[in-house]
């Protein structure tokens, strides 16, 4: 068996409404304001919901609070699609809350997230079997100062068949060639937390794997690969997509890491592609078939994103 492309949202119009959620940690105060102008900017109306801009300790108000918006969001048929406002931490606490049978009768929406999002966005393909969009979200500093990483979102949810090929400038292959797919992943502590789980994959074969984090060390990389490798993530993957490393120390030391996971494991494999913590951050779809060429660094998909 292998991974199948997953249901796709149709794509956001001028006029569209978009829920903005925390299920995770809390956003800065006022610190929403200016990528909410981005999303009007867009013609769509952004719809802040009330447990996104709160606060308990370290989360962005209580688990019930925000496992509620989230599903208050999503059968909503007035919203078009949910964006997550930050990531941090917190979201694999939600997911557990969330009433996913309730959601399954809903018509799909886009949801769109980085980050500690890796575990909706996960929750969201295995309950929901719905395709989703590993993106950047509207109160990140290099979100709202990066105006290519705003355009190639704003494509990926208005105009997709303009972005269903992915060129990245500064990726390169760590293991060469070419294979088809369907993409998942995201963050890779997150997968590496979902083991175990209810929403651990069983079988990811023909997948697209991409993987990317910040701020950890070498040997902790090596460790979340470790723990995915034994739990049978690498088991009959088409490919891996490697994101960016933000503060995990010189690139060297991860590379390192990464050539020793991945090398002997015989799919094309890219380094560097460009999406996570990054500056200039590509939107990418995820549970979307795609074409991985790890020599020319691109990846096309048969169809855009978003219906």
């Amino acid at each position: 068996m292998s991974l199948a492309p997953l249901r796709r949202p149709r794509r956001l119009v001028p006029g569209d409404r978009i829920a903005v959620v925390s299920p995770a940690s809390p956003f800065p105060q006022g610190g929403l304001d200016a990528g909410l102008a981005v999303l009007r900017g867009w013609g769509l109306e952004p719809v802040v919901m009330p447990s996104a801009a709160a606060t308990t300790g370290f989360l962005a108000g209580h688990d019930e609070a925000r496992a509620a918006d989230f599903a208050k969001a999503w059968l909503d048929p007035s919203i078009a699609a949910v964006i997550a406002s930050r990531g941090g931490y917190g979201s694999q606490r939600m997911i557990e809350l969330v009433d996913w049978e309730a959601l399954r009768g809903a018509e799909p929406k886009a949801f769109i997230g980085f980050s500690d999002m890796t575990a909706v966005h996960e929750a969201i393909a295995l309950e929901l079997g719905v395709a989703s969009v590993h993106g950047p979200m509207p109160t990140w500093t290099q979100f709202t100062g990066g105006p290519g990483m705003q355009e190639h979102l704003r494509l990926h949810l208005l105009e997709p068949e303009r972005v269903q090929r992915i060129d990245s400038p500064t990726a390169a292959p760590l293991r060469g060639g070419a294979a088809t797919g369907v993409t998942f992943g995201g963050t890779l502590t997150l997968l590496a937390a979902e083991a175990g789980t209810v929403h651990h994959r069983r079988d990811v074969a023909g997948g697209l794997l991409l993987l990317e984090d910040i701020g950890e060390e070498p040997y902790r990389i090596d460790r979340a690969l470790t723990q995915l490798r034994r739990a049978g993530y690498f088991d009959g993957l088409a490919g891996v997509v490697l994101g960016s490393w933000a503060d995990c120390g010189p690139y060297e030391g991860v590379r390192a890491v990464l050539y020793d996971q991945f090398a002997g494991i015989g799919v094309p494999v890219v380094e560097e592609f460009g999406f996570g913590h990054c500056a200039g951050s590509l939107t990418i779809p995820l549970g979307v078939e795609a074409r991985l060429d790890a020599d020319a660094g691109t990846l096309h998909f048969a169809v855009p994103a978003l219906d």
